[in-house]
């Protein structure tokens, strides 16, 4: 099992490698989660840059795939896996909301990453380069409280 400081390291040597942020995340905890780092890659691809939309940042989508695998639901009628992923997620998106200002991509960037002119604009600021390692490192900070939490 890999240590904090260690997965944080792997989470943003994937980006800076040019995997999306959602990616990033989920490889750096991919042995947790009983997965494959190809797995996360593929898991992870379609979420990067608010799934293409702004929305949810990436990173925070990486973190919740990393609790959904951890301690999702197994079975339709899983209540008591539903009450727990529920929470997890609230946990999750709250406290990146509380540290960063928002969970909401676009808002974190201050543009519109769904147009030409908004990834235009993260490039030129170097948002992509400069400040989503940022949220990738956070990110995992928060996941590891969330994790160290869960096995108290």
């Amino acid at each position: 099992m890999k240590g904090n400081a260690e997965r944080k390291e792997r989470a943003l040597q994937c980006f800076a490698e040019h995997l999306h942020c959602s990616q990033s995340i989920l490889a750096a905890f991919s042995e947790e989660c009983g997965i494959t780092e190809e797995q996360a890659f593929m898991l992870g691809s379609c979420f990067g840059s608010g799934m293409r939309r702004g929305n949810v940042c990436g990173a925070c989508a990486g973190a919740l795939m990393v609790l959904g695998l951890m301690y999702g639901e197994t079975r339709a009628g899983d209540q008591e896996g539903r009450r727990r992923t529920n929470m997890l997620n609230d946990l999750m998106m709250n406290r990146f909301s509380e540290v960063n200002g928002s969970c909401l991509c676009n808002d974190l960037l201050g543009c519109d990453v769904r147009t030409p002119e908004g990834v235009q604009y993260a490039r030129d600021h170097h948002l992509f380069t400069e400040f989503c390692p940022k949220m990738v490192a956070s990110a995992v900070e928060i996941l590891e409280e969330i994790l160290s939490e869960m096995k108290e």
